[in-house]
């Protein structure tokens, strides 16, 4: 059977994008990051329901310590706060310096061990916080280059089926396939109710109200 790595944080996106994998028949080796995020133990306990879910046997849990190492990000240095206010234009503070590309690089590594064909990762640039590195043009770019740089035998293809949907499309989407979005998690502040405020919350919640459907993760009350 053909194999897919699926980048897997535990949120909507990469859940769906996981599903999508199975779907187009590959067997899943998942990848999950601890970077030092903020709601690093709950997006881990989202990971593993989610694997549970797709049965997936090959799971990798990288720690990945340098990234509060590096700070900048509100994701990975609490001594910067979380956006509440609204998504607004531009780079957010909660964006983590070129994260997805490092993300891909170890994947990369996962994929060529384990003779994968393919690369999954559920970045969305029509509808997102407005981060670099989950742009089309990004993807391309970095999908070129790690096959240039490993084996000759190695030839991996990043798929990024979610990357020109809206939210709205996203939740359908999900519906569709019978995806359980109750064991996601996006909160980019809590770990025991979501914030509904910051921006992974917002344009979660949004997704939901244009998709005509309810989110079933709890949130803390307004």
């Amino acid at each position: 059977m053909k194999k897919a790595v699926c980048i897997l944080s535990g949120g909507m996106d990469s859940t769906l994008a996981s599903y999508i994998a199975k779907n187009e028949g590959y067997e899943i080796i998942a990848v999950h990051f601890n970077y030092g995020q903020r709601t690093e133990k709950r997006e881990l306990k989202a990971f593993r329901d989610i694997c549970k879910d797709l049965y997936i046997k090959e799971k990798y849990e990288i720690d990945i310590p340098f990234f509060t190492q590096i700070g900048a990000s509100a994701l990975t240095d609490k001594s910067i706060d979380v956006p509440v206010d609204g998504v607004e234009a531009g780079v957010p503070i909660t964006y983590v310096p070129f994260r997805n590309g490092i993300f891909l690089s170890i994947a990369t590594a996962i994929a060529e061990k384990e003779n994968a064909s393919a690369l999954y990762i559920g970045v969305v640039e029509e509808d997102s916080s407005g981060y670099p590195d989950c742009t089309d043009e990004f993807i391309k770019s970095i999908n070129h280059s790690i096959n240039t740089g490993t084996k000759d035998t190695t030839n991996i293809e990043i798929k990024t089926p979610l990357v020109h949907l809206l939210k709205s499309e996203i939740v359908l989407k999900a519906m569709e396939l019978n995806v359980p979005l109750e064991l996601t998690w996006s909160c980019y502040k809590e770990e025991e109710e979501a914030c509904g405020v910051c921006d992974s919350c917002r344009l979660r919640l949004n997704g939901f109200e244009k998709a005509n459907s309810k989110d079933k993760i709890p949130y803390k009350a307004k």
